[in-house]
């Protein structure tokens, strides 16, 4: 008979294995000497602590589920439990009691922390469905729209959460997006029309200009003029390229008027210079008004010096284009301003100047790096074709950020 601390073999060649609860019997050994029996069935005892070693560490190292891992524990277990190995079978036991229960902590921790995720991503998708809805009614046309496009990236980057919520919180989201497209399509489409409208008017206008160009009715034509410049004005700004086209044919109509009614009166040369005096008053008092200060003002006291203006009438023709210049000027200045408040609270033009600013101070920031590094690396003259390059982008920048300051931002 041998044995060691835990197994041994009797005569009849059983052997058995000793556990807390006693002798258990491990198999029947006849193929040589009971050492060697031991030690065949020791090997088997080193086998299953091996398995159990791997698996602790897959478990401490690895994302394998709880599922797996349960039925990996199961399957060492039914091993253990029928007694087939000579060594410690109650630490094995041991160890396979730990690790179950480390697995089963692990499996609530990661029950906890999903639910945790799932609670954090609805109060995110609650907060995107939230913004998304202040957003539908916003008239900062590009800068929402923009806002609007990220939400949606955030969402797809967001997981999912049941399939009843994650549909109802959609369908928020989703209904707020289209709401906002919706009025900015309309918003855009009434702009259009609008200016066509315009187009439409300043037509009719320049049309019946041109067909007064031709009048020797001095008086009444010159009054009707007066009347087609308000009308025109009261007609609101048409597309830019049409504006600009048919404010060149409404001003030359003018002229050829004016201009032949000027040589007609030329003998009144004496009205004439005293109209110049008058209008150097006017344009004097008109001058005043620059640097504006007061938009509304400014254009309502502009509007009373041009009725004067036009109520006086013309003057010797080498004096008009040096008058008529200043008081241009400021008109010029006038609409300048106009211009100004109107790009100042225009939402696109200041989301492209705002646009431009960031382009051009990313690219002052990388110029400037690129020439430090070559400074660090002892490369100068690539660092100086750098300097000169970054001193444009700065100009550039200068530029847009002075004309990013009428936005008041």
């Amino acid at each position: 008979m041998s044995s060691d601390p835990w197994g041994r073999v009797d005569e009849t060649g059983t052997v058995y294995v000793r556990t807390a609860d006693g002798e258990k019997v491990v198999g029947s050994w006849q193929a040589g000497s009971p050492e060697e029996a031991l030690a065949y069935f020791e090997r088997k005892y080193e086998g299953l602590v091996v398995e159990i070693g791997l698996l602790e560490r897959r478990v401490k190292t690895t994302d394998l589920s709880a599922k797996d891992a349960l039925t990996a524990i199961d399957h060492l277990r039914t091993q253990v439990e029928e007694h087939h190995a000579v060594g410690d079978l109650d630490a094995l036991r041991k160890r396979l009691d730990a690790l179950t229960q480390t697995v089963e902590a692990r499996r609530e921790e990661r029950k906890a922390q999903k639910a945790k995720q799932t609670d954090e991503a609805r109060h995110a998708k609650e907060a995107l469905v939230a913004e998304a809805e202040e957003l539908a009614q916003s008239e900062q046309w590009r800068a929402a729209g923009e806002r609007l496009r990220a939400l949606v990236d955030t969402w797809k980057g967001l997981p999912r959460l049941d399939r009843k919520s994650d549909d109802e919180l959609w369908h928020r989201f989703s209904h707020a997006r289209s709401a906002f497209s919706k009025r900015r399509k309309a918003h855009f489409a009434a702009l259009d029309a609008q200016r066509e409208d315009a187009r439409r008017i300043k037509e009719r206008l320049v049309a019946e200009a041109e067909a007064l160009s031709g009048s020797t009715d001095w008086g009444p034509t010159a009054a009707r003029y007066r009347d087609l410049m308000a009308e025109w004005k009261a007609a609101g700004r048409a597309q830019r390229e049409a504006e600009e086209v048919l404010w060149n044919r409404f001003r030359s109509a003018q002229d050829v008027f004016f201009a032949a009614r000027g040589e007609i009166f030329a003998e009144r040369d004496a009205e004439q210079a005293e109209n110049l005096k008058l209008k150097e008053e006017l344009a004097v008092e008109a001058e005043k008004l620059l640097p504006v200060k007061d938009l509304k003002s400014a254009r309502a006291a502009f509007r009373h010096i041009n009725e004067r203006w036009e109520a006086i009438g013309h003057v010797p023709r080498d004096a008009r284009p040096r008058i008529e210049g200043r008081m241009h000027a400021v008109e010029r200045a006038l609409q300048e301003s106009e211009e100004a408040e109107w790009r100042r609270t225009n939402p696109e033009a200041r989301a492209r100047a705002e646009g431009l600013t960031g382009q051009l101070q990313a690219a002052v920031d990388k110029l400037r790096a690129q020439e430090e590094q070559a400074r660090a690396v002892g490369n100068t003259a690539k660092a100086d074709k750098l300097a000169k390059e970054l001193e444009g982008r700065q100009a550039l920048l200068d530029q847009a950020l002075k004309a990013l300051q009428e936005f008041g931002g």
